[in-house]
This record gives C-alpha cells, sequence and structure tokens, in this order.
C-alpha cells in the first residue's frame, strides 16, 4: 500500500502547447527547385532564334515535299484518276466519264460518232473525263500515262488516241499513238487542247467541248475542212493552256526551291553542330 499511494509523488508531466519537431537534416522542398534545377543545368542551353529558323525551314521543305512529290502516296485512295488507269478502256463504249460531267445524249452522240470513224478508217479514240490530277503535274503527263497503261505496246497503240478532260484544273489534252498523231495532225492537235477544252471548260460547257474536239479530231482524219474553234462571247480570250515547256520549266524550278530548303534545314544544322563539338 505505501508503495501505491507513494506514486502521488512524483513530479507531474510538463506538456507542451505544441510538440518542439526538429526538421529532419537533409530534406529538401521538391517543388521549389525542379525548375531552378533545369536552369542551372550545366547542359541546358536557351532556344537561340537561328534554331527557330531552322525548324521552321525544315517544317517548310518536309511539307512541300510531302504536298508536292509524293501526292500519289497520301491521295491514292481518294483520286479518281487511279480508277481510270486500273480499270482501263471503255468496252462497249468509247467514253470514260469518270468525272460525271456528261450527258446521256452527249455520250450516246460520241459513240456514234468514234464508231463510225474506227468502221471506216480503223481509228478508235477513247473520251475520258477526271474531277483533279494528284499523281501528275498536268493532263499531258496523265494522258501518256493512260495510253501508256491502256496499250502497253506500239502495236497496240499505234492507231489510238486519248482525249483527256479535267474539270478542276478547266484543261485538257490529247495523246495517242504514231500512226493517230500523223493522221490528225499536229496543228488541229494544238488548237484542241488551247481553244476547244480550256476555253469552254472554263465556261463549264464539258459537253459542247469534247464534242467540238472530236468532231475536230474525226474531220482532220478524214481530210475535211476544219471546223475550227468553238464561237465564245469573246474571241479574244487567252485560255490557261500551259504548253509542255511551261510545265518543264516551273517542275525543274520547284525542284530547285525544294532542294535548296532541303539544304538549309539540314546541312546547315548539322555543320554548325560539328563546328560546336571541334570546338570542345
Amino acid at each position: 500500500m505505501e508503495t501505491i499511494l507513494s506514486l502521488r509523488s512524483f513530479c507531474p508531466v510538463k506538456i507542451s502547447s505544441a510538440p518542439n519537431l526538429k526538421p529532419v537534416s537533409g530534406f529538401k522542398p521538391i517543388s521549389c527547385n525542379l525548375k531552378r534545377n533545369n536552369l542551372e543545368s550545366p547542359f541546358y542551353k536557351p532556344p537561340s532564334w537561328v534554331s527557330s529558323i531552322h525548324q521552321g525551314l525544315a517544317a517548310v521543305a518536309i511539307s512541300l515535299a510531302i504536298n508536292f512529290s509524293l501526292p500519289g502516296l497520301t491521295h491514292t485512295a481518294l483520286a479518281s484518276e487511279f480508277d481510270v488507269l486500273n480499270e482501263g478502256p471503255p468496252k462497249d463504249s468509247y467514253v470514260f466519264d469518270d468525272a460525271g460531267v456528261l450527258s446521256r445524249l452527249t455520250e450516246f452522240d460520241l459513240k456514234r460518232l468514234l464508231s463510225d470513224l474506227e468502221s471506216r478508217k480503223g481509228y478508235h479514240i477513247n473520251v475520258v473525263t477526271v474531277r483533279k490530277l494528284t499523281s501528275k503535274a498536268d493532263a499531258f503527263e496523265y494522258a501518256d500515262q493512260v495510253l501508256e497503261r491502256w496499250y502497253p505496246t506500239i502495236e497496240e497503240g499505234n492507231n489510238k488516241g486519248i482525249v483527256i478532260l479535267v474539270t478542276s484544273q478547266k484543261e485538257g489534252a490529247v495523246t495517242g499513238g504514231p500512226g493517230f498523231v500523223q493522221a490528225v495532225g499536229d496543228s488541229i492537235l494544238d488548237a484542241i487542247v488551247s481553244e476547244n477544252l480550256p476555253v469552254l471548260a472554263t465556261e463549264e460547257k464539258y459537253n459542247e467541248a469534247l464534242l467540238s474536239a472530236s468532231n475536230r479530231l474525226v474531220a482532220a482524219i478524214d481530210g475535211l475542212p476544219d471546223p475550227g474553234s468553238p464561237q465564245t462571247k469573246d474571241n479574244k480570250r487567252e485560255s490557261n493552256f500551259k504548253t509542255r515547256e511551261e510545265t518543264d520549266e516551273k517542275r525543274g524550278q520547284f525542284t530547285l526551291v525544294v532542294g535548296g530548303l532541303l539544304v538549309i534545314a539540314f546541312v546547315v544544322p548539322m555543320a554548325q553542330y560539328y563546328a560546336y563539338v571541334s570546338k570542345k
């Protein structure tokens, strides 16, 4: 009993209002030092205006290369021009209206006119319409591609002719085998692609454009007088037709521009990098 009562004689425990906690040694705040550590790192260098220009030029060069150099890879699924190449020449008619701009009456008149020509002279002409071109620069290149795909050998395509009309670009082309070109003549071919097709296509008279072009071709093969160019409201109107020489010249200029941008965007930064490393 005495031992139990003697417990009250102990000194009372002193309780402080707040614990006296000491910070743990080595503890540092994290949220305040992340950004500072990045800025103070010896490997960090602020972006300069030179690197920004290089990145911009690289983006422009890559965009141009994708949009102009590789259009066939990006638009193959959507471009109707590939349907014409893959399906081959029309079997039951002489018209391949992939753009859907010709009336039934026009198709009937073209079939009657061209079938009569083939039965009398042995020349076969196909009329083709497409909405737009993405794989080739102009209608001439595409027309040559169609001729080579449909008639791979000279014997098959000697007396074959193809008339192409591109509705979105308002231009067209006429191509064919050696026998067809000789029978028509260069003057009539040039007149059709510079007068009939582009002028009437600009006015969205696609039916008249192809009918008038076919009539001039048939008359030239038959040796008859040329029906002439179509009558328009403004006879002095100039077409937007581009010759082969103009197309080749623009293509060469485009190649130089893209090549220069690629050199500036990739070669110059690499040269600067090697110069920087060599100094170290």
